[in-house]
């Protein structure tokens, strides 16, 4: 048993980005979205309604995974629904962007001038005219063709490859698809550029979209994401580390890319580093994981969800789950959720179980004066039994009330960035594996 202190809230990216040349390995500093250093900042909200924020986003964002819809499937973002910010340089000169960050998206896009409609946004648009390096993308294009057949168009008088995303709140964008230079600032070192990197030059955006933000940087699995166009230049390997004392003024996360990414010694007990594999699957974008079962003690209870995406329609326990770093929550089957829950409550001591006051959260437990005693959770992923401390596992609400951070869903499970906190998590995509070790995110600088 152990005792819950702490309250965390979610996340944003904030990157500096300047050219060089590319090297193998560089630190990036994550800004929480509730810290004060980030632009989102509102010093009037309190630390609850953070939190209820953040719920919602995770439960709109987890809409985008509706197996009815291959338009959100792919662009895979429920409008300005992530939970980071990326500031990042684009064209030359270098002009400033920020714009979302997301695990879940793969096209990288901006708003561009001339904006036939644009959402209303703090910083200046940018301008393709001004820029040396901008360069159309053909409509034949290997680029183009990336896209699904429902996302991309062609503009055949001028042979400009279009792009065009819907997402599930109604937001959108449309534009052109182009090469740029996009550069990249390190915490740890020297910046670095990337010519010729693939984005969509929007021109008519709206929705929900925040106007602090200029766009999507997309950090998913598929062929066009950032992350897969850097690829061998960060030797396919990328990790994380958040904080669960981000939302303060000292709280550092960070962003790893390149070779020393993904701690070494695999598996090796002393090393304290397990891994377990990536599923392939469609829509490439997501990163899946086959959760095999979900321990509440030292009670293991198999996992009944079953492949969200089964092929041919044959159902298979192999990536039913999907690793999310921008979901706040995790969300497991509902079917497996009703036995897992009483076992929490079970397990539970100096608490009794009570409604969440927003009806966000499925069990919650409230104590007198006493201190709520909380089971270990541990998630067992095929080959990795991943031990939650109660900070990944269980949310402070109030002073006297806990609550978990896992809710049941009818639709695709998501591992979320509270059971992530104070883990390197680490994404090795020529082994197809991801790793995960318990450390301090604080001190990852």
């Amino acid at each position: 048993m152990a005792t819950l202190t702490l309250l965390i809230t979610s996340f944003f990216f904030l990157m500096t980005l300047s050219s060089s040349t590319n090297p193998q390995n560089f630190t990036v500093e994550l800004i929480h979205r509730d810290s004060p250093h980030s632009p989102l900042y509102n010093p009037q909200t309190s630390p609850t309604d953070r939190l209820n924020a953040a719920f919602l986003r995770s439960i709109s964002r987890s809409r985008r995974f509706n197996q009815h819809s291959q338009t959100d499937l792919q662009s895979g973002l429920i409008g300005a629904g992530g939970e980071f910010l990326m500031s990042i340089t684009i064209g030359t000169p270098p002009m400033n962007v920020l714009a979302i960050a997301d695990t879940g998206s793969d096209l990288t896009w901006v708003q561009c001038k001339p904006c036939q409609q644009c959402y209303k946004e703090n910083g200046p648009l940018f301008d393709k005219t001004q820029s040396s390096t901008y360069k159309s993308m053909p409509c034949e294009s290997r680029h183009c063709n990336a896209l699904s057949t429902n996302e991309r168009g062609c503009d055949e008088a001028k042979n400009v490859c279009k792009y065009r995303y819907s997402y599930g709140d109604q937001s959108f964008t449309k534009g052109d698809v182009a090469t740029e230079t996009i550069s990249i600032g390190s915490a740890s070192g020297s910046p670095v550029s990337f010519p010729g990197t693939v984005f969509g030059c929007g021109y008519e955006n709206g929705g929900t979209f925040d106007e602090t933000g200029s766009g999507i940087i997309g950090l998913g699995g598929g062929q066009l994401s950032l992350i897969s166009q850097l690829g061998s230049s960060i030797s396919n390997k990328f990790s994380y580390c958040l904080s669960h004392k981000s939302a303060t003024v000292n709280g550092t996360s960070v962003i790893n890319l390149g070779t020393n990414s993904v701690p070494s010694g695999l598996n090796e007990p002393s090393s304290h580093v397990i891994s377990t594999p990536l599923v392939d699957k469609e829509p490439k974008t997501y990163y899946y994981l086959t959760l095999e079962a979900i321990s509440v003690g030292k009670t293991k209870i198999p996992y009944t969800g079953s492949s969200y995406y089964p092929n041919n329609d044959d159902v298979s326990m192999k990536g039913n789950i999907i690793i999310d770093s921008g979901t706040t929550l995790t969300l497991l089957e509902s079917g497996f959720y009703d036995s897992f829950g009483e076992a929490v409550e079970e397990a539970v001591a100096g608490a009794k179980r009570v409604s969440d006051p927003q009806g966000l959260l499925s069990h919650c437990f409230k104590s007198g004066s006493a201190e709520i005693g909380l089971p270990e959770i541990t998630m067992h992923f095929t080959g990795a039994d991943v031990k939650l401390s109660p900070l990944n596992a269980f949310v402070k609400v109030s002073e006297d009330m806990v609550c978990m951070s896992m809710i049941p869903t009818t639709e695709v499970a998501i591992y979320g960035n509270f059971a992530q906190m104070d883990f390197l998590v680490g994404y090795d995509l020529d082994k197809r594996t991801v790793s995960f070790q318990r450390m301090d995110c604080t001190n990852t600088i």
